[in-house]
């Protein structure tokens, strides 16, 4: 017997889009099967949580030449290496992870979604994968952005109390309950948030500073590391500072970088960075902001970064 219920859904426009949707995606799904159509090598964002990665991304975005999704999908390549299939160790991959039929499930999900073209990801778990992305995909090219450690850590602290502006960043949300008790910074947190690096076990009962020091040496440490790997062409390293500094001449090398012309609208796009705010924080970038975020915290890290900061060209007595 028909339900007066099933005919509301079946008018509502949210639900009807999704039905849509979703057989769109079942058809190029099947349409990837047969024909197995070209597609370049994407190109990944790729840095330290709440180092600067959205704003580059959403700014690269912006040119006709990427396809992106406009937001992050740690989802899907968890689905392939993570937690929930490599016993809890971290989200980080290495080229020994890699197997072609990731490779394979990566571009059908990209056409289903995005169609034909390069894509551009920013999905800040792969900061972690960088080995295993280019294991994956020889001829990708990665856009590595990195920040001071004080401000980043700040920030991240900032982000771990206040969540963005859709939401929080807690990974039970992706994951459900955490193998063993997380009591961090004295039982404030009972879960993870932004992404689990190798040894995360260790820093269950930390403080929250000492926490968001350690994702940012690990985040860092492993780039650092996989850019030895990577081709020079494929590798395009900047500053958080630079791009506060000098928006313009920043992304028009990383667009020449790319081999996408830096137009006329790309150029202001890039001029109106310091009065953007972006999609996952308020407010636009700035320099020195821990030391009115959290100055006694930082402190309390600083000899522990040190040698990060110095190996990434910073001064930490600045």
């Amino acid at each position: 017997m028909f339900h007066p219920a099933k005919l509301r859904k079946l008018l509502d426009p949210e639900i009807r889009a999704k039905n849509l949707r979703a057989l769109r995606w079942a058809a190029r799904g099947y349409w990837w099967d047969v024909t197995r159509p070209d597609m370049p090598d994407p190109v990944f964002v790729v840095g330290c949580s709440r180092s600067g990665t959205t704003i580059t991304y959403e700014t690269l975005a912006a040119a006709p030449q990427l396809l992106s999704f406009g937001y992050e999908i740690p989802q899907f390549w968890d689905a392939l290496h993570g937690p929930l299939n490599n016993g809890w160790e971290s989200e980080a991959a290495t080229e020994a992870d890699a197997r072609p039929e990731h490779r394979d499930a990566a571009f059908r999900f990209f056409y289903q979604r995005l169609g034909r073209g390069q894509v551009l990801d920013k999905t800040c778990i792969n900061v972690m994968r960088i080995p295993y992305l280019l294991e994956l995909f020889p001829k990708a090219k990665f856009v590595f952005i990195h920040r001071d450690g004080r401000d980043n850590i700040s920030s991240m602290m900032d982000g771990w109390r206040k969540g963005r502006v859709d939401g929080g960043f807690g990974l039970s949300q992706f994951f459900g309950p955490f193998p063993e008790p997380v009591a961090i910074n004295n039982g404030e947190f009972d879960e993870w948030h932004f992404f689990l690096a190798p040894g995360w076990r260790k820093y269950n009962s930390a403080s929250l500073e000492e926490v968001c020091a350690f994702q940012w040496i690990s985040a860092n440490r492993l780039a650092l590391d996989a850019r030895e790997k990577v081709p020079p062409e494929q590798w395009i390293q900047i500053r958080y500072e630079e791009m506060v500094s000098d928006p313009v001449a920043m992304f028009g090398n990383v667009f020449e970088r790319l081999d996408i012309p830096f137009s006329t609208e790309l150029k202001r796009l890039a001029a109106s960075l310091d009065r953007r705010p972006t999609s996952i924080v308020t407010g636009p970038p700035e320099r020195q902001k821990w030391r009115k975020n959290n100055p006694e915290a930082i402190e309390r890290i600083l000899e522990t970064i040190r040698p990060m900061m110095l190996e990434l060209g910073y001064d930490a007595d600045d």
